[in-house]
Parts: C-alpha cells; structure tokens; sequence
C-alpha cells in the first residue's frame, strides 16, 4: 500500500537561503529531510510567475496545454484583459487524479485553484486575483467547513495588508502579519492532517515570496537598494517561522507519510536598475504614444486610489464580483496612451512577466501587422531588444523568446508573441515598469524609490530556479542532486502515492529519487470539459454603487 503524501508549498523559496541557514541548524526540520532524502534545484516556467508555476507543478504540463500564462489573460479582439482562476485550467490537477482513482484528499490554499473544486475531500482555494487577501466562504468546498474554519483560525490571509505604500510603521506591521499567516494557516492544517489518514494532502505557504519581495534589502548588505535597520533578520525569521511550521505538520502526519518541500520559483534581489518597454520599442520605431487622454490618467489614479483606500479585504471579493470592471480599468491601466494607428509592438509592462504583442491585425483591433509579415516582425521586435545597450555598454535584455519556444499546446496563442529575460546587473534584477508616455527607456531609481511596494519596483524579485525536497519511505537517500523541472513534480508525486503515472505528461518521474522504476501508461483521466466559471449579473450589483463611489468603476460602466 503506498505511503500518504504530505505536500508542502513554500512559494518563492529559495535554496540559495535554505542551503545555508539548514547548514548552520536554523531550520533544523528541512535539513533533517534533505539529510534524509533528495533534493535540488526546481527549474520553473518561463516566466517564473505564480500562477503558470503552481499551475504547471500540480498538472506536470506547460502553459501552452494547462492555458493559464499570468494572473490575467487577453480578451480576444481587445486589447483588454480579464482575471483567470483556476476553472480556466484545462488540464487536471494533482487531487484531481487522486479523487478520480477513489483517493481521498485535503487542498488547503494553492494558487490559481479558486474556485474550489468537488474533489474527493476538502478544498481551501488560494488567491485567485493577485488582489485577493483572504479566503471567503466560496473559496471553500464543502461550503460548511468555512464556518469551522472561521471559529478555528478566524480570517485566513494570504497577504492580509496593503502592499502599494510601504511608508513608516508599515514593515513592522507586514512582518507582524506575515508571522500570524504562518501561524492560522499551520493550525488549520495540522487540524484538518490529524481528522483522517488522507492519501494526499497538500498546502501552500505564500508567505516565503511576499517577505523576500517587501524586504529583501534589508536582508542583502550587496544590494545596491540595502538598508541597514531593525529587519536584517525579518527574511530568516520568516524562514524559520516555516521551518517550524513544517515540523508541526511532520508531526500531525502519519509517521509513514511521503513529504515533499516545494517552491513553485526562486526569490532574489531587485537592483536599482529600471526598465521601461514600450519607450525602448518607441525609440525603435515600433511604438508611438499619444497624449495621455484624461480617462487614461483617472483609470491610473482610480486604480492606485483603490489599491490605497479600499479597505484592503474587500479587493479580492471586488475582483471576483466585478470582473468586467476590474479588468478595464487594469487593461486602462496598463496600456492607456498608446497610439494604436502607428505601433507595431506593445507591452504589457508587467515586473514579473515581461513581454511583447505585436499589434496584428485581425487579433488587435487597430492592429498594423499583417499575418503574412507576422514572423519577420517579430524578428525585427527581438533583435531592437537585443541589441540594446547601457551607458556601460552592457547587454539590457539578456534573452529573447519566441512562444513557441517555450510552450506546446493548443493555448500556445494565447502567450505573448516575444518573452523577455532582462539582463542581470551584478546579480540583481532591472525592475520593468510603465512607462506612461515618453521618457528614457532606461533609469536609475531616486534612492526614495528604493523601500517601493506592488507595482513601483519591489526591492526582491522572482527567480527561475525554486527548491524540491523529498523524503519517505520509498525516497532514495540521495541528497543533492542536479536541478530538475517543475513538470516533474507530479508524475514523481504519483509514482509516490501508488497512482498511474501518465505517460502524456511532459513531465516525467525524478528518476533518481525514487527506489522503484516507474512505468507510464496511457492517461487515465480526461482534461476537464466544464467551461469556465462566468460571473452573474446578481453578484455584482451589490457592490457596483461602492466601486463607483471609490473611483474604482466609472459611473455607468
């Protein structure tokens, strides 16, 4: 009979963080594990961002097969975009196949899973808008444990405070809470681990990413953003705090149980370094601003006076009620000012998940490109990225994808056209930013931009290499070993927990962690055939008149 599997998520965690602090004993549970089992470096997707990451580790398939590329997908024959959530996978998920072969399972808040699904036990989706802060009794399944979760742990956050002005007082009070979310999040789990022997149980920590993005700067005395303060430790004690809770949930668990550490991407620094786009594709001559129109600049100001004055647990319940609204006013947000007639490529301009569209016709609505042009553009669009260079002479951007490069699949087209690695300076990240309009392509940040929150330049930035660390019975003692990729955590987590191991998976079993060979089989469970969940008209009425009156949505939208 196989093993339970125990799974737990550390997003954003980083080996290059673990590796040391295991060795000098201050987290004594994950060295105990590596000691005892196999780990290594978790290649992650390109881009490495949350919601294709965790999509692609709990499926084993890419963006191009799963469809889900970013928080936020392209609205066809728009150039506006809407929020996704995980009825938008279409490929199935780890506890899917579990609760297809009668298997029972506890799913306790992955990213991009809301809404919950029926599956064979309980679900706690994560986040499902990167707005969203904290559970609700709909991202429960079944609905009646949210009451017992409310009278367990009372609010259940994910990153339960604002994160766009990070002015005085505000660190004290994220770490403070980022603690607490260790915290309730532990407890639940280790309730829910010790109610019955679950096949497979599996919960994800955000608070690992949210630290390393917020302060990182005091951590890193070479970042050129450092600042030396009471919070040099606040990264580590973070770490620990998770440590910890690791070690609770070991203990909860069937002393037999299969565990499995995971990070869906690394974390690092952010150097003082800032990139903007659309003015590099405007100096090419790819791209030409218009003057910021009126309703551009409110549905920039709207969304930062949102983001500032909202109260900060009601904007991901707004998001989910109002999607159509919530994704104008980003879609405004992102690329207002753009003079479409005379642009052959644009940028969505986002930090996490730099990219380039060519505006082509018969996709965009004002598109310049033509089909027949489609791919010599697109050539033309890398190489005036490539070929960009600092005051030093140094390389910008360090790499230059085609999608088709990256991704396989029938959702392949709803990537960027181009994706973008920017350059690496001394070890540390460019922050890509809005433009806005005109300006240099290339910036420095004012030292009073150093400390900045979501959306103006975090000081700790995404890596593409993440952790697994596996240990149980039927895991080899193999300790390190070379990097693997974030595909291969399902079909190894299957062969673990005694189910067929599909063999249509682009990932395959980690062969060397495991004590027995693995065959694969034809895939036994169908990709899911429901349509993605629409929002009623219902839902939002009730908050449509509060939007309105907090510049949220425009009067009449």
């Amino acid at each position: 009979m196989a093993a339970p599997l125990l799974v737990i998520g550390l997003d954003g965690a980083t080996l290059d963080l673990v590796r040391p602090w295991a060795a000098e004993g201050r987290l004594p549970v994950l060295r105990g594990l590596m000691q005892r089992g196999t780990w290594g470096r978790l290649r992650s997707t390109v881009p490495p961002a949350t919601f294709p990451a965790w999509t692609s580790l709990v499926t084993g398939v890419n963006p191009g097969r799963h469809g889900i590329f970013d928080f936020s997908a392209r609205v066809p024959g728009t150039y506006r975009v809407r929020f996704v959530n995980g009825s938008h996978r279409r490929a199935p998920a780890l506890w899917t196949r579990f609760s297809a072969a009668g298997r029972r399972v506890a799913v306790l808040t992955v990213p991009a899973t809301y809404p919950p699904e029926p599956v064979a036990g309980v679900m706690v989706s994560g986040f499902d808008s990167p707005l969203a802060t904290a559970i609700d009794g709909s991202f429960v399944h079944p609905r009646a444990l949210y009451g017992e979760i409310q009278g367990l742990v009372g609010r259940l956050p994910f990153a339960d405070f604002q994160e766009v002005d990070t002015g005085p007082g505000w660190h004290a009070d994220a770490l403070a809470r980022l603690l607490d979310g260790i915290e309730r999040r532990t407890t639940l789990a280790r309730t829910l681990l010790v109610r019955e022997r679950w096949d497979a149980f599996m919960v994800v920590f955000g608070e690992s990413d949210t630290v390393a993005h917020h302060f990182w700067r005091f951590h890193d005395r070479r970042s050129p953003r450092h600042a030396p303060g009471p919070f040099g430790d606040a990264v580590r004690h973070v770490y620990e705090a998770l440590d910890a809770a690791i070690g609770t949930l070991l203990a909860a668990a069937p002393p037999d149980a299969t565990v499995a550490v995971v990070s869906d991407h690394g974390s690092g620094g952010a150097g003082d370094r800032v990139v903007h786009l659309n003015r590099r594709l405007a100096e090419c001559g790819l791209l030409a601003f218009t003057r910021r129109t009126p309703a551009a600049r409110l549905a920039g100001a709207a969304r930062g006076i949102a983001l500032r004055a909202l109260p900060h647990r009601w904007l991901g319940g707004l998001v989910r009620r109002l999607p159509a609204a919530a994704s104008r006013l980003e879609s405004a947000h992102r690329l207002g000012g753009i003079d479409w007639r005379r642009t052959t490529a644009y940028s969505e301009e986002l930090d996490y998940h730099p990219s380039v569209w060519l505006n082509l016709r018969g996709r965009e609505p004002e598109g310049t490109v033509d089909a027949a042009d489609y791919h010599t553009v697109r050539d033309d669009v890398a190489r005036g990225l490539l070929e960009w260079r600092d005051d030093a002479g140094r390389g910008v951007v360090r790499r230059v994808w085609r999608r088709e490069e990256l991704y396989r699949g029938p959702f392949v087209a709803s990537a960027p056209d181009l994706l973008v690695e920017l350059a690496r300076t001394d070890g540390y990240t460019a922050s890509c930013l809005r433009s806005g309009g005109p300006g240099p392509a290339l910036r420095r940040l004012a030292p009073h931009e150093y400390g900045s929150g979501k959306g103006s330049g975090m000081n700790g930035s995404h890596r593409r290499h993440g952790l697994v660390v596996l240990a149980g019975r039927d895991v080899r003692a193999a300790g390190e070993i070379p990097a693997v990729e974030i595909l291969d955590v399902v079909p190894t987590l299957l062969a673990l927990g005694g189910l067929a191991v599909p063999e249509e998976l682009d990932g395959r079993p980690i062969e060397v962690a495991l004590q027995a060979s693995v065959p694969l089989v034809a895939d036994p469970v169908p990709a899911p055939a429901t349509p993605p969940i629409d929002y009623g008209a219902a839902e939002e009425r009730d908050v449509r008149a509060r939007l309105t009156a907090l510049g949220y949505l425009e009067p009449g939208a």
